[in-house]
């Protein structure tokens, strides 16, 4: 049986994780474009985005 105490702490690792890679793709689709419409496009894309640039550029 998991404690409950492991479970949160899992549960905030995966929302921090989520919130930032959300933050890192709008940094980096920003920069990249100057473009705020971009931006949040790619930040709802989140990690998707941050692999596929690193891997294309």
């Amino acid at each position: 049986m998991r404690s409950n105490a492991m479970y949160t702490y899992r549960w905030e690792m995966a929302r921090t994780g989520i919130t930032f890679g959300t933050a890192l793709a709008i940094a980096i689709s920003y920069t990249a474009n100057k473009s705020i419409l971009w931006a949040i496009f790619h930040g709802l894309l989140s990690w998707v985005y941050v692999i596929y640039y690193a891997i294309a550029y």
